[in-house]
């Protein structure tokens, strides 16, 4: 019944059905109950009132939400949902309790997991001061937002993604999916991007010093549309830090442990993510609204 070395003690009704299976086997009690540390009563009243599943209520949307993803949720995600959506009072930890019984369990992605694509080439354009500094705070959408290119390895090659996150809001705002990692692809990016600005808005866009930034025709781009470039200090990732954060809940969520036979269907189940991010996927830092929800809220209060 000892615990192991270092290990914590059994809770007492695992310790109790220890007991009571070995006493089934001819076994004394009391001897079994001294090694255990455990008294009678406390031993016949485990037995008699079984542990109770926690909130046996919710388990059905608890099991719904985490599958709404292919490598599921965190249990965050999950409270934040219960509480936005179905009106419960519960507490994270309350649902990570409940997860654990279940057998759902959203794995943690090692930070060698990935490979990060690099397009660096060296200085082959105009680059820019650093003016975010990596203060990637922003108290509205369209301050302060940060892009750079993600690959993903597959069956049929490699595939890229190009998206611009809004710092503020959390929301992609503009995205390109390609096979290649160009600048056709950032022009698609871009026009996107053009669309969906408010007027008169005047963001900071961070990025790396990859050399689609450092190239005039993006450069021209953005100071036609009043974005302010902002650039990282050569190989230092932390000061694109924000914008890699999404990468990496991206292959977390996303792409972690599948593959697509070709670039379509891949391009296909990637813009229902980005969607699911947008409109669906709640954020701690947002107070539990979802990225467009946030924005909307925001645009509101300024009109």
């Amino acid at each position: 019944m000892d615990s192991p070395e270092g290990g914590e003690a059994l809770p007492s009704r695992e310790k109790a059905l220890a007991v009571a299976e070995l006493s089934g086997q001819g076994h004394d009690l009391a001897d079994l109950l001294g090694a255990a540390g455990l008294a009678r009563s406390t031993y016949h009243c485990a037995l008699a009132h079984p542990k109770e599943p926690t909130r046996p209520e919710l388990r059905a949307r608890v099991a719904e939400i985490f599958g709404r993803l292919p490598n599921g949720v965190g249990h965050r995600q999950v409270a934040m949902e219960l509480r936005a959506v179905d009106g419960a009072r519960i507490a994270d930890k309350t649902v990570l309790k409940m997860m654990g019984e279940m057998g759902l369990r959203c794995g943690i992605r090692k930070e060698t997991d990935y490979h990060r694509y690099n397009s660096y080439k060296g200085v082959v354009g105009e680059t820019f001061e650093n003016v975010l500094g990596r203060d990637f705070e922003a108290d509205g959408p369209w301050q302060k937002m940060g892009t750079d290119v993600t690959e993903f390895r597959l069956s049929f090659g490699k595939a890229h993604l190009a998206p611009v996150c809004d710092f503020g809001s959390k929301e992609i705002v503009a995205h390109s999916i390609s096979l290649h990692p160009d600048l056709a692809q950032q022009g698609e990016m871009l026009d996107m991007l053009e669309a969906a600005m408010p007027e008169g808005a005047s963001p900071v866009m961070q990025m790396d010093m990859g050399w689609q930034y450092q190239h005039a025709a993006f450069a021209g781009r953005l100071r036609r549309m009043g974005i302010v470039q902002s650039m990282s200090r050569k190989g230092n990732c932390i000061d694109n830090g924000a914008t890699e954060q999404v990468f990496g809940h991206i292959k977390d969520e996303f792409f972690r442990g599948r593959d697509w036979d070709d670039f379509e269907s891949f391009k296909r189940d990637l813009e229902a993510y980005i969607d699911h991010w947008n409109r669906v996927r709640r954020q701690v830092k947002l107070k539990g609204l979802t990225p467009a929800e946030f924005r909307e809220q925001a645009l509101r209060k300024a009109a």
